[in-house]
């Protein structure tokens, strides 16, 4: 009990200093740029992070459990090949996209079962398995595409990843809200929940205690492969079209937010409101490389540095922590 109290306080803190991190980033960018502000650039913010968020909260639940998801992308551009073939051969029928998103959904599903099955029941790594799946699903998408995009979406569809809700919050945005609220409910609210962050915290403990681990496993990566399913829609929604290459650097994104979040590489631990402001903080510091004209390619090594100064900081913190508090 003690432990989890400090594991709770801890979060906290870090939820706090993510906070603190954002208001920091929004002054500084403010006094450099009066257009950080501009209600144009918030709403291109809404309409980018919904996509990698949502990727987030997936590898946040595999990363709790003790595994990871590198196929998150692959899952979704395939996903979404999937949906587009369906409604542009149904000529932008309505039933056409219920159809396909019903079958991007599945298709997810089936993709994350694939993945839980050979790390719970094959007992292969979780990173060697989900960094193959997820170079199959990008072939498997090259295959069917043999390259060139899907286009011709309807554009009713597309309304998805363009349009807003009253005219002032994005459907994405507002798709990214509800699964933001519908992962904290099931880590904190339900049993499976509960069984996933134990699992987490110690595989062996959890399986003597009539925890069902292979299930545990199974239902956790469905759902990642589902959460990557939902943010394959939104970018063919966005983009109008579907291709086997979209959101090639989301993978490190999504592994950076869900470490930078407060989640615990070994398991156990993971926040969803800690994820959430770490995905606005990535979006921010995105936007401020834009605004300042910063070369788009430099961000990838400044995701990959940040990953490696936030995980070794993690790693300091965590050995020596005593020390620290003392000579604070």
């Amino acid at each position: 009990m003690e432990k989890l109290k400090k594991l709770a306080k801890n979060s906290d803190k870090n939820v706090v200093a993510l906070f603190g991190i954002a208001v920091v980033i929004v002054i500084v960018m403010t006094s450099l740029s009066g257009d950080f502000l501009s209600s144009s650039n918030i709403n291109s913010m809404a309409f980018q992070f919904p996509e990698f968020g949502i990727m987030s909260f997936g590898m946040m639940l595999c990363m709790i459990v003790g595994g990871i998801d590198l196929s998150l992308v692959g899952t979704a551009n395939l996903t979404g090949i999937a949906a587009s073939m369906v409604m542009v051969s149904m000529k932008g029928n309505p039933a056409g996209i219920i159809i396909g998103v019903i079958l991007s959904l599945a298709l997810g599903a089936i993709c994350g079962l694939f993945n839980g099955y050979l790390i719970g029941q094959m007992k292969i790594p979780a990173m060697l398995v989900t960094l193959c799946g997820g170079q199959l699903y990008t072939g498997l998408a090259m295959v069917i595409t043999k390259g060139p995009a899907i286009t011709g979406l309807p554009e009713s569809f597309q309304i998805i990843g363009n349009g807003t809700l009253a005219g002032v919050l994005p459907y994405s945005l507002v798709i990214f809200i509800v699964v933001a609220v519908a992962v904290n409910f099931v880590l904190k609210r339900t049993v499976f929940g509960k069984q996933l962050c134990f699992m987490g915290s110690n595989e062996t403990a959890s399986e003597y205690t009539g925890i069902n681990n292979l299930r545990v496993t199974l239902m956790t990566y469905m759902t990642s492969g589902i959460l990557a399913a939902v943010s394959g829609i939104i970018v063919i929604s966005h983009y109008g079209s579907a291709k086997s290459d979209y959101g090639t650097s989301y993978t490190l994104l999504a592994l950076l937010i869900v470490v930078f979040g407060g989640t615990d590489p070994a398991g156990g631990k993971g926040k969803v409101t800690g994820v959430a402001l770490a995905v606005i903080i990535l979006q921010l510091i995105s936007s401020a490389f834009n605004i300042l004209r910063i070369d788009s390619f430099m961000k990838n090594v400044v995701w990959g540095l940040l990953l490696i100064i936030v995980m070794v900081a993690k790693s300091i913190l965590q050995e020596h922590p005593i020390k620290i508090r003392r000579n604070a």
